[in-house]
């Protein structure tokens, strides 16, 4: 199937394209907010409507919460079986008063000389999903079929924690199985080059609470001679780090592997401006591994790091007293093989060790999830980067995440398959946040971007 009609087809489609993106985007599916439950399920209805409008046998599956969507379309004898991945819901929109206009209203506005589809969903997944949707479109348009069969599978609750999503994917196990799946929802590498990530850091969650006296205490009448669970717990967590900012929880590192020399060369030809990226949040020293690049700090390097503490008096004015408890939160970005179970243990003899005779600790988990690394031995990684290196004009990368992205590691572990996570967002499309945006030479060039990776893998 020749290629360049498809590319002409989706040039000439693009303002259509752009209305039932904007159609989709008026419908406020807020997955977690239960108000919303009749919009997510409108969202879920507007979908398998329009795959089914291409000739997808598409159709709504019911979840204890919001639905998934289905779609199937078979190709050619002997090509690959796809699976693209997006979700429908979107993130609340407060705080309302600082967006510009309705969210839910959304248009194309001019910004800094480019042109923006502002809306909430717009990035995160809407603009996104609706890319490779309207490559399959175009495709069909042209040549009356998809050059492989795609399976579709959007989800309604990303943005709420997806909590019908694990035991979905196992009851329909053998129907979602593929070759490969394809993850839309990440982006461009510093908001210009083409990327492919392959290696997403787990997480870990962890509370604790030291208890001391039975209750606070007068620091005049108990100072010095009672102990003070804040100044325990301060010390436990500032334990947790030497002076060259490795951390210091027994067997941490024991499951961390090194960067590839391939991998760190090529991250090292991406000249990225750490400077710019601290300076844009006022600040301009890298404070992690001090042996470490900036890039392998976030990308493959674990972190620990410390998301509140509280205990005592944090009102007005000041208060003399001996809390008779401490709390705080940490949280752990795991990489490799590193077993979030055992680090979780490991946190925790490393934090009893530092809990004197007068006082106790408990523990109270919030959530583990191992890292992901895609082998980028198969095939279809090198087409795709080959397919958006021509798109884009720029050489694309692999690249790594800071965060995490479970459906990754889902497909892995319960479907049996790898991911290969692309997409086309850009640093500033806030997402998440008031005025969320995605550029619609984004979204265009997205579109042609999977257009290109369909007649690579299939070539």
């Amino acid at each position: 199937m020749s290629l360049q009609p498809v590319l002409d087809r989706i040039d000439a489609d693009l303002p259509a394209a752009l209305e039932r993106l904007m159609d989709l985007l008026r419908i406020p599916s807020i997955s977690t907010d239960p108000a919303f439950k009749g919009d997510c399920d409108r969202a879920a209805d507007w979908m398998v409507a329009d795959l089914a409008s291409m000739g997808f046998d598409a159709r709504k599956c019911p979840t204890p919460g919001h639905p998934m969507v289905v779609a199937h379309h078979k190709g050619p004898e002997g090509t690959p079986n796809l699976l693209f991945y997006g979700h429908y819901d979107v993130q609340p929109v407060d705080p309302l008063n600082l967006w510009h206009r309705d969210p839910f209203d959304p248009e194309v506005q001019e910004e800094n000389g480019q042109r923006v589809i502002r809306g909430r969903g717009a990035s995160d997944d809407k603009g996104q999903l609706m890319t490779f949707v309207e490559a399959f479109r175009a495709w069909i348009a042209v040549h009356g079929a998809l050059p492989c069969s795609i399976t579709v599978f959007l989800e309604g609750e990303e943005e709420s924690g997806s909590p019908s999503l694990i035991p979905f994917m196992r009851d329909n196990a053998e129907e979602l199985r593929c070759d490969l799946a394809v993850i839309c929802d990440t982006g461009l590498f510093d908001s210009r080059v083409p990327a492919i990530t392959t290696m997403l850091r787990g997480l870990l969650g962890e509370e604790f609470t030291i208890r001391g006296p039975n209750k606070d205490l007068h620091s005049g009448s108990f100072g010095g001679a009672a102990i003070n669970p804040l100044r325990v717990m301060a010390k436990a967590l500032a334990s947790l780090h030497d002076e060259t900012g490795r951390i210091t929880v027994q067997g941490f590192y024991d499951d961390v592997p090194e960067l590839p020399d391939d991998l760190r060369a090529q991250w090292q030809g991406l000249a990225f401006d750490h400077e710019k990226f601290l300076g844009d949040v006022g600040l301009s020293l890298p404070a992690g591994e001090q042996d470490r690049t900036p890039l392998e700090m976030l990308w493959s390097r674990p972190t620990c790091e410390i998301n509140g503490m509280w205990g005592g008096y944090t009102g007005a004015g000041f208060k003399t007293v001996l809390p008779s408890e401490a709390h705080a939160k940490v949280s752990f970005r795991l990489v490799g093989q590193q077993d979030p179970f055992k680090l979780r243990e490991a946190f925790r003899d490393h934090i009893r060790a530092h809990i004197p005779a007068d006082c106790t600790v408990d523990f109270h988990g919030h959530g583990a999830a191992p890292a992901s690394v895609m082998p980028v031995d198969d095939a279809a990684f090198e087409q795709s980067r080959a397919a958006l290196t021509e798109e884009w004009g720029i050489p694309a990368a692999y690249i790594g995440c800071g965060g995490s992205i479970p459906i990754a590691g889902y497909f892995r572990d319960i479907l049996g398959m790898n991911a290969m996570l692309i997409g086309f967002g850009k640093d500033d499309d806030q997402i998440h946040s008031p005025n969320e945006k995605y550029d619609l030479d984004c979204f265009h060039k997205g579109i042609r971007s999977w257009a290109r990776i369909l007649a690579r893998v299939t070539a």
